[in-house]
């Protein structure tokens, strides 16, 4: 990564760190002079306030960037239910629409040197009916980011997903891995083979490594990526 663009941020599964990796790339960007926006166009278990129902990843999002956005623009469709989001929105009356999504982006890229674009869960996380979060990030244009939370489990995840973006027609530009628990030695050295075996096994770089750290700064975030 040695230009300012836009990059689709997805994740081997829900929480496992993509806001907080979205909000050091951006730091890392602005850092080098980028005009760095993001969007997080779908969120559920928003929450109720007196401007509508907000995300607390999309504001955290809206605070970072470099330009002013409009809180819709960053994040169209917002939801209560802490549900995956298509079916938060079957339960609102509401279609998500790709399209809609597209002009948002726009409107945004025209403004900032660069967009991050932070997916909802993982990577083939439904949309409607038909169309998936894999959908829009090629419908987009953007290569990938995958952020691997370093846990039991995470090789099969992270190979899979590697494997779903290559098959979706997208170019995975490299992966990020991000410890979200505390760990003993024997985690620690676990977690570090982990971490071996991906870097054998996917066909990008690793941008970064991020320790385990209790309420984690976006600055800390932004100074273990290479970007």
């Amino acid at each position: 990564m040695t230009d300012c663009r836009g990059y689709f941020i997805t994740g081997t599964d829900t929480d496992v760190g993509k806001t907080v990796v979205t909000l050091g790339l951006m730091q890392a960007m602005q850092a080098r002079g980028c005009r760095v926006a993001a969007m997080k166009p779908v969120a559920s278990g928003c929450e109720s306030t007196p401007a509508g129902l907000r995300n607390d990843d999309a504001l955290r999002l809206q605070r970072q960037a470099s330009v002013e956005l409009e809180y819709t623009q960053l994040n169209p469709y917002c939801f209560a239910p802490a549900v995956a989001p298509h079916i938060a929105a079957e339960q609102a009356g509401v279609q998500l629409e790709i399209n809609e999504i597209c002009i948002k982006y726009k409107e945004i890229r025209k403004i900032s040197d660069c967009v991050l674009v932070e997916g909802a869960g993982g990577w083939q996380v439904p949309l409607n009916a038909d169309e998936t979060l894999a959908d829009l990030a090629r419908v987009l244009g953007l290569d990938v980011i995958l952020v691997v939370a370093m846990r039991l489990g995470c090789l099969n995840h992270a190979l899979l997903t590697a494997q779903s973006i290559t098959d979706s027609g997208c170019e995975l530009a490299g992966w990020v891995a991000n410890r979200i628990l505390p760990e003993s030695q024997s985690e620690s050295q676990a977690a570090a083979a982990n971490i071996h075996a991906l870097d054998m096994r996917l066909a990008c770089p690793r941008l970064g490594s991020i320790p385990y750290q209790e309420g984690v700064s976006t600055k800390f975030v932004a100074d273990c990526l290479a970007v």
